[in-house]
């Protein structure tokens, strides 16, 4: 022990003292392992490890020893475990975010509306606005500020099944069971240009090119039932490449953060493409039946670019292509991006892409379909949302499992994360929502209310408001 941070034990007695290493979720070690007493608990930890960083704004830990939280003194812990202290504990350390989201406890708006089903839902990237896509062929942007409905836009000929906002918050973009696509201005509601046609079935999933990557936002991507997946660009509103390669139909459709498209099927596969030309880079392998989500580790700075929870605006694309690099990279830090798959198969691949064609891991453990999959906006957790009434946690840098959530009593379908990755919502055929509790491990918060089911949940990105609608016809608001 010559490391000048590792002092001897006090008075040679090495039993009032811990032998301690300090890890990062990474499992990276935070200089050498120390002697340290057995009064100090959590509170000490973090100062220890803002030192150790030399960070300086103080930020927020969480440790966890052996995938426990340590809530209590380190002798504590160990008297509780029974634990040798001759062993050098590992104990791992977690930023926390430095904001607080309140969970959502009451429904503050019931707004009707749609004439059919709401199938979709979705926040702007900066929180403001609120869109939906319904079974009555109709987009609507909401006002949240009067709770009142702002533009019901027309222009699709069927079911309205997927919406997705571009990231610099400027178009939206729906896609719709007749297989067209049809950009929207989310200032006027207007249509702009005619309709996007070329894929021959609905189409399942819509995601824009990251605004750091490509600002002001010009290009995204859709995936449909016919097998393929085209990217489009909207200044000239025609497809530029088709991504041709799958077998079956494309479920799912996540643009990664280094530029690359990812692509779930049910022919089993995901396929990852570059997207200069179109060229399939490598085919993922494993699930036995239909992959029907996808998440990327990196997917909350992805969807937000540039706006934070301080609600900062910017003047120009670039300012905004620049603060969207920095949120990208402080996200990512030096690790790859990671991709979870979620599938009929009842199982889950935690996967590095550009690592690997071989999963990191393999996540069993639901007793029916995973219908969707969502890593927490700090990319340390994975939840998954199962046909088997369950939502589990999942680590989601090692695909560890974590905990189970039940309370719902039919099929979980959609989940949303807070924006601090400390609550994490449910919507599920049962007609409830629920909030978990994802450090405490347990429900939170019940929101039953709808009249039947809800097929769509978000959690504003400034952690403000939840959305849901479903089978009811109603949009629901819910606040704290």
């Amino acid at each position: 022990m010559d490391d000048k941070r590792a002092p001897p034990p006090p008075s040679g007695e090495s039993t009032r003292s811990v032998m301690c290493q300090l890890v990062n979720a990474e499992g990276e070690n935070l200089g050498a392992a120390v002697y340290l007493p057995q009064n100090i608990g959590p509170p000490q930890l973090q100062d220890i490890v803002n030192q150790l960083l030399r960070n300086e704004d103080k930020l927020p830990y969480a440790f966890y020893i052996a995938d426990e939280e340590l809530a209590v003194e380190l002798g504590t812990y160990m008297q509780q475990k029974n634990a040798n202290v001759e062993i050098t504990l590992r104990i791992v350390y977690q930023p926390q975010a430095v904001f607080r989201i309140r969970p959502v406890n009451r429904c503050s708006a019931t707004i009707a509306g749609h004439t059919e089903a709401v199938l979709a839902v979705s926040f702007s990237p900066d929180g403001r606005c609120l869109a939906s896509g319904s079974g009555d062929t109709t987009v609507r942007f909401w006002d949240l500020n009067t709770q009142t409905p702002m533009f019901t836009c027309k222009g699709h000929k069927n079911w309205v099944l997927c919406i997705a906002w571009s990231p610099d918050g400027k178009h939206l973009v729906s896609g719709s069971k007749s297989g067209e696509l049809i950009l929207w201005d989310p200032k006027t509601g207007n249509q702009l240009g005619t309709a996007m046609m070329g894929h021959r079935k609905w189409i399942t999933a819509v995601s824009w090119e990251p605004v750091h990557l490509q600002s002001p936002s010009r290009r995204f991507v859709s995936a449909s039932k016919d097998g393929d997946a085209r990217i489009w660009d909207i200044t000239t509103r025609k497809c530029v490449i088709s991504l041709t390669g799958h077998t079956n139909a494309v479920t799912c459709v996540k643009w990664g953060g280094d530029g690359l498209i990812y692509t779930g099927s049910e022919d089993c596969s995901i396929k990852v493409w570059e997207t200069t030309q179109g060229k399939l880079v490598k085919t993922l392998q494993g699930h036995g039946h239909w992959v029907n989500s996808l998440a990327l580790s990196t997917e909350y700075v992805l969807r937000t670019g540039a706006y934070d929870h301080t609600g900062k605006t910017y003047s120009t694309p670039e300012e905004m292509k620049a603060a969207a690099l920095a949120r990208y990279e402080k996200m990512r830090g030096n690790a790859p991006e990671r991709l979870v798959s979620g599938s009929d198969d009842f199982t889950m691949f935690l996967w590095e892409p550009t690592m690997s064609k071989q999963p990191k891991a393999r996540m069993t453990g639901h007793q029916k379909v995973v219908n969707h999959v969502y890593f927490s906006p700090d990319g340390q957790w994975l939840a998954s949302a199962s046909f088997d009434k369950s939502v589990k946690l999942w680590n989601g840098i090692t695909g560890k499992f974590v905990a189970a959530f039940r309370g719902h009593v039919a099929d979980v379908y959609q989940i949303s994360w807070s924006a601090d990755s400390r609550l994490l919502l449910s919507g599920s055929k049962d007609s409830t929502l629920k909030v978990w509790d994802i450090r405490a491990r347990k429900l939170k918060q019940d929101l039953p209310g709808h009249a039947d089911e809800v097929y769509a949940v978000d959690w504003s990105p400034d952690g403000e408001k939840v959305v849901s609608g479903g089978k009811d016809r109603a949009l629901k608001l819910w606040m704290n």
